[in-house]
């Protein structure tokens, strides 16, 4: 498909009458309904003033690029449109807007539809093309420069094949999106490119665009760089680039501001940025299977855990209100949707939990096969969910969806040219589904057992036992403070919270949280005791810990861990074991899975709960005191 195709000479207006933003845009709407390109105006307009708000699509040089992607959308279609006056389209230029390009993408647009929308948007980084455009009087005129510019492009990008920055050149790297991943995206990245081949600089662009990430930076290439450029208006993975220089800024100035961020990086005035989620950081798709599964892992968990937190939360206020309001003796088993409102508090905290395994599944696949998994995941955790393999059913489901994507990509991978549009919007969709859900008949009956025997398992916990459990996972959360071992103990006990909302929470939850606060915790109060033994920095930031703690953020005991090791880690491991391991023997239960001591009400031992913590803080304080040696002040 070739960008005529798309840009069609029946949708375009030659003389354009609208004098400001909103008229424009109704304008060039009312002609997409008009020759049937969309199906409902309100919809499409309603699209087009979101991505608006978010940032002015008015590039600046006298053209706006309006684009949305949603339902009303019934064809892929580029609507052209000149202004012979000018308009205020509020451009980054400040300058009026003469050329408009209005895109309207429907949901399930296929990949060559995408193509022909990213090839347009390269083709408008050229001043050339565009002073042609603004002389342009008929829509074949139009059609014809466009046909023009496309055949230039690629003998182009031939030429970009063959021609490469000398190898002693700095490397920089950039990663360039927008909202919808239609226009923006790829006029920021031909931009770079074409700036940086000017400067004798070499650079690699990584698009995150509607078809998904192209051209993902290694983690080689990003090791080697000078520097980042971030070009974007949506979250990227970002955790990848810590301790790097880099430059966040709109997907605007990767297009109109190059030079100025590429001199940026070479005079090394990139602030460096950090982060402490090293749990997300990108995997060389070379690196271990171990390593592999655990980064897809952690991208279900993560996504999940705003639906369990938030969730949760609601669903224990809902107890402790109706609790408040008055249940009678023989209604306490309705406690929590006895009175009105709180049952309304429930029925959200219920809703939001219903997404937890879809989300769990379908983020997973997701990471293993791109957007194409979506889809094949969320069936995948709302059948775990719905067969009663829970937890572990939509864990093992969202790996079956995403592999069972990679294998249909690889089996399409070959289709003819004429096919291959129709992959993603047909094939993936209608074969991920099936094939995962035939599979996830053969989960559901074995996970179902070892969920249910899981449960009762641990409600039947007691006395010793209980004890033995609490200590290990609690002893578990101090290992690698934020790592694997920490995480597998954190992600085992938010998912014993959804079978334990109706018993008033999680023992297990409530461990795994206490063993995750006492090592910032113990921290604090070591640099309180053993001043000797701490430089003035570490006491600084003994009080940073007392707060890290009390929030549940294990990670803030992550520098002292990492400076002395093998003096550190023995008395976390010990403090935090202590504490899981008396949380559990005396059955406290938590029904939130984070917040540390701003959730104390929904614990249903909070005094108890504190002095366990506390006891574990201290004991680790004590034995991480005795380990260290004084240091010079």
């Amino acid at each position: 498909m070739n960008i005529n195709d798309l840009l069609l000479k029946n949708v375009m207006i030659l003389d354009l009458q609208a004098t400001d933003k909103e008229a424009a845009i109704t304008e060039m709407v009312d002609k997409l309904f008009a020759e049937g390109r969309i199906s409902d105006k309100e919809i499409f307009k309603a699209g087009i003033l979101a991505r608006e708000a978010q940032t002015t699509t008015g590039l600046g040089d006298g053209i706006a690029m309006p684009h949305a992607k949603n339902a009303a959308v019934k064809e892929a279609t580029v609507l052209f449109a000149k202004s012979k006056a000018g308009l205020d389209y509020q451009s980054l230029d400040g300058q009026p807007t003469h050329l408009f390009f209005m895109i309207a993408a429907p949901e399930g647009a296929n990949n060559t539809h995408l193509q022909a929308l990213a090839a347009l948007s390269r083709l408008l980084i050229k001043p050339e093309f565009v002073a042609q455009l603004k002389e342009a009087n008929s829509p074949d005129e139009v059609q014809q420069l466009v046909a023009q510019a496309e055949k230039e492009r690629e003998a182009a990008e031939v030429v970009e094949t063959q021609t490469v920055a000398p190898a002693d050149q700095p490397l920089i790297v950039a990663v360039t999106a927008c909202p919808t991943g239609i226009a923006h995206t790829y006029m920021a990245e031909d931009a770079l490119k074409a700036k940086a081949a000017e400067m004798g600089v070499r650079i690699r662009v990584e698009t995150n665009g509607s078809d998904g990430v192209k051209h993902r930076l290694t983690p080689s290439e990003i090791a080697e760089a000078k520097g980042v450029i971030v070009a974007a208006d949506k979250n990227v993975e970002m955790a990848r680039f810590n301790g790097k220089p880099l430059l966040n800024r709109p997907v605007s100035d990767g297009i109109k501001k190059t030079e100025e961020l590429i001199n940026l990086v070479l005079t090394d005035q990139a602030p460096t940025f950090h982060t402490n989620k090293a749990e997300e950081t990108e995997e060389s798709s070379s690196g271990s299977i171990g390593s592999q599964i655990y980064k897809h892992l952690m991208n279900g968990v993560s996504n999940m855990l705003p639906f369990v937190i938030g969730g949760g939360i609601v669903i224990a206020l809902a107890f402790m209100i109706d609790q408040a309001m008055g249940v009678p003796q023989d209604k306490l088993e309705l406690l929590g949707s006895y009175n009105q409102f709180p049952a309304y508090l429930k029925s959200i905290g219920g809703a939001a939990f219903g997404f937890m395994l879809p989300i769990l599944a379908g983020y997973i696949a997701s990471s293993i096969a791109d957007r194409p998994g979506l889809v094949a995941g969320f069936v995948a955790g709302a059948l775990a969910a719905s067969g009663g393999a829970g937890f572990l059913g939509a864990l093992l489901g969202g790996f079956l969806a995403g592999y069972v994507m990679i294998f249909l990509k690889k089996l399409f991978a070959n289709l003819p040219k004429s096919l291959a549009g129709i992959r993603t919007i047909l094939f993936y969709p209608f074969l991920g589904v099936l094939i995962t859900g035939l599979l996830m008949l053969v989960v559901n009956i074995p996970m179902e057992a070892i969920n249910t025997g899981l449960n009762n398992f641990l409600n039947n916990l007691s006395g010793v036992n209980a004890a033995l459990l609490g200590a290990l996972l609690g002893g578990m959360m101090a290992v690698d403070l934020g790592g694997p071992i920490n995480k597998a103990a954190y992600v085992f006990g938010t998912g014993t919270l959804a079978a334990t909302v109706a018993t008033g929470g999680s023992t297990v939850m409530a461990a795994v949280m206490a063993g995750g606060m006492v090592p910032p915790l113990a921290i604090f109060i070591a640099t309180l005791l053993f001043k000797t033994k701490f430089s003035k920095k570490d006491q600084e930031a003994g009080l940073t810990n007392l707060v890290m703690g009390a929030s549940f953020i294990t990670e803030g005991a992550i520098p002292f861990a990492a400076a002395d090791p093998l003096r550190t880690l023995p008395g976390f491991i010990v403090g935090s074991a202590l504490a899981g391991g008396l949380v559990s023997s005396l059955a406290i239960k938590v029904m939130a899975p984070h917040g540390g001591i701003f959730v104390i009400l929904l614990v249903n031992k909070p005094l108890l709960y504190i002095a366990f913590i506390i006891l574990g803080s201290f004991v680790s304080a004590l034995i991480l005191g005795a380990m260290r040696k004084p240091v010079a002040q």
